[in-house]
């Protein structure tokens, strides 16, 4: 387990410390979600979207189990790939 010395924290508007791991990991499972949730509705195996996309099947096994940290060029291609757009939305917590 990590030291709390050693981790990461923010701080909001009203002063409130914010450890942004736990913000880090919840964001990248929600993001992975719907990724997985829109291939398997299109009806399509890991392998055929990594093929659509152009890029090799291990990338979307790795990001689908979070075991990778996508880049946003990466999100794009395998969105596009699925006939859909990347949108980023910011919200009040």
């Amino acid at each position: 387990m990590k030291d709390d010395k050693c981790m990461d924290y923010i701080y909001d508007a009203d002063g409130n410390a914010i450890l942004i791991e736990n913000q880090k990991l919840t964001t990248k499972e929600n993001v992975v979600g719907v990724f997985v949730e829109c291939r398997k509705s299109k009806g399509l195996t890991q392998a055929e979207l990594a093929q659509l996309a152009g890029m090799a099947r291990t990338n979307i096994t790795r990001f689908e189990s979070g075991n990778y940290n996508p880049s946003l060029e990466l999100l794009v291609k395998i969105a596009t790939a699925m006939g859909k757009r990347v949108v980023v939305q910011l919200e009040d917590e």
